[in-house]
């Protein structure tokens, strides 16, 4: 049964626009890596723990250094009080505690909730855990959660509802009284809530709200984070998952069975990144503002409408007006008209909410933003 449903799933959409890009030589706006390192402070930790003994094993659980770290990160940033023996879990990157959370929680048949558009390993986990995704869109332009839909999308077989916020594709923070619509449905029905924040320390102008943080909530929310977007690291794939202790031991007793444990090196200059480096990501957020401002505003002088988030380095894009009706198509017909890649939000809907937004990722160097707004600027993109 696993394999058949491992076969139903298509292949991610980043890694055949990566390839298009380099085929094409276009520039690449489609996968949000940076075009940067992160803090050179942590790199020379990540040196020092290379030649200091850290390249074997770590603890399954994640070593006891970063583990308190990420306590000690959402007890100065939100309050949380954490135990960093019990309640804190090292992953391989957000993406395996995504997974792990979602196969050692959902049973076959349990209905998960996930704000749609969704980061696409969402469905394909819950898929594999034999579960069924109940999609709950965030409708363009504004993206604001509806919340008489959310009530209307739980049944008696709701088991789990799937967060992101700052959300990855749209760029929206969710409010407060959005979560605090979730917080009461999640109490009212004893729902679990697993909650991405990968982006928490990544918005402009608005605050992050941790749904843990709400009354009622921290007992059954897992919030899930990493090193990767908030400090340039994505290649490090040193993710997290932190909350009460009976859903971070249900998330290692599926990791134990995926990596086990990784990133022997790299745990202690995560350790170090967040305890020691913790104002980088606000400066991080500072020059982030100024290229989401420099390719929204360029987007929207030649002829893409372009919302600008709120938070992610992500932005979106209605293709509509000139005449396509399918992103996919634009976004393949994209690199020979215009020399530049970007993402087709269809492939993250079950619905058709999507079918003419694209994504636009901003964090690069701004010479490459001006690169891809001239090109775009040059182009015939109408249908």
């Amino acid at each position: 049964m696993v394999a058949a449903r491992l076969r139903d799933i298509p292949p991610t959409i980043f890694g055949e626009m990566t390839a298009l890009a380099l085929r094409t030589g276009a520039v690449n706006l489609g996968q949000g890596f940076p075009d940067a390192d992160g803090p050179a402070e942590a790199l020379a930790a990540a040196e020092r723990a290379l030649g200091g003994g850290h390249n074997q094993y770590p603890p399954g659980r994640g070593t006891p250094a970063l583990r308190a770290a990420v306590a000690a990160h959402q007890a100065r940033h939100y309050g949380l009080a954490l135990d960093p023996d019990t309640e804190v879990v090292v992953t391989t990157g957000a993406t395996e505690a995504i997974a792990a959370a979602v196969l050692g929680l959902v049973e076959p048949g349990d209905e998960v909730i996930m704000l749609e558009p969704f980061y696409d390993s969402y469905p394909a986990m819950v898929r594999i855990a034999g579960g069924v995704r109940r999609p709950l869109t965030l409708a363009a332009p504004d993206f604001r959660l509806d919340v008489a839909a959310l009530r209307a999308a739980v049944t008696d077989r709701t088991r789990m509802v799937l967060l992101n916020t700052p959300h990855n594709p749209t760029g929206a923070v969710l409010t407060r009284d959005e979560l605090a619509a979730i917080a009461d449905v999640a109490i009212e029905h004893d729902l679990v809530v697993v909650s991405d924040e990968v982006y928490e320390r990544l918005t402009y102008g608005v605050p992050h709200t941790p749904v843990a943080t709400l009354p009622g909530m921290r007992e059954r929310t897992l919030t899930i984070s990493s090193i990767g977007k908030s400090f340039s690291f994505t290649g490090w794939k040193i993710g997290w998952a932190s909350g009460p202790a009976h859903l971070v031991d249900a998330v290692y007793a599926a990791k134990q069975w995926l990596t086990f444990t990784s990133g022997g090196p790299l745990q202690p200059a995560a350790a170090y990144a967040l305890g020691e480096l913790d104002a980088w990501p606000a400066q991080l957020a500072d020059e982030l503002r100024e290229r989401r401002d420099l390719l929204v505003d360029g987007l929207n002088e030649v002829g893409l409408p372009t919302r600008a988030p709120e938070g992610t380095y992500f932005a979106i894009s209605d293709i509509g007006g000139l005449g396509w009706r399918d992103g996919l198509a634009f976004c393949h017909a994209l690199p020979e008209r215009a020399g530049v890649v970007a993402i087709p939000l269809q492939v993250f809907h079950d619905s058709d909410a999507g079918d003419q937004l694209v994504r636009w990722a901003f964090c690069k160097r701004p010479e490459v933003l001006a690169e891809a707004l001239r090109r775009l600027g040059a182009a015939d993109l109408r249908a």
